[in-house]
């Protein structure tokens, strides 16, 4: 994988990032933004999605009712057939794909589905969201799937010493 040193970084600094994680709840949710967003931009300057898809390649998005819908229509299935051939529901109940890697990922790491992906594709990594600190653990996790949260998660502890 091309972005495997960001990953294997963050591995070896996990226990640090972890804490800093936990220190984070007790920031002010504005400044913890501003950190995050000022590093997701760094990251995706240096990290490019199109040589990478680790998301697409191992987890899956969890599709709403106005997802299913919208890309339905694009490969003209009704909802109820295109849930059927793709989706399953979760331990948690979320319709979830069928199968890792996306069906959708293309041999290029395009999507084809690109412009009526589910919303969760679209947001993914989620690390320039308002009020991250609501989505920590979810970007806990993230640290292990995609490069660029890796390489966040890294520098996190210098950020809030």
């Amino acid at each position: 994988m091309k972005y495997q040193k960001e990953l294997d970084d963050a591995a070896e600094m996990m226990v640090d990032i972890k804490k800093s994680f936990k220190k984070l709840s007790k920031k002010k949710h504005n400044k913890v933004d501003a950190v995050f967003h000022d590093l997701h931009e760094k990251a995706f300057e240096k990290i490019n999605c199109l040589s990478c898809a680790n998301c697409c390649k191992t987890t899956s998005p969890i599709f709403r009712a106005i997802d299913v819908k919208r890309i339905a229509k694009k490969l003209k299935m009704t909802d109820g057939e295109f849930e059927r051939h793709y989706l399953r529901k979760d331990e948690d109940s979320d319709l979830v794909l069928k199968q890792t890697p996306c069906t959708f990922l293309s041999d290029d790491n395009s999507c084809s589905i690109y412009d009526y992906r589910p919303q969760a594709c679209k947001e993914y990594p989620h690390t320039d969201r308002k009020r991250i600190i609501s989505i920590l653990d979810l970007t806990l996790r993230n640290v292990e799937i995609c490069p660029a949260v890796a390489d966040i998660a890294v520098q996190l502890p210098e950020k809030f010493i």
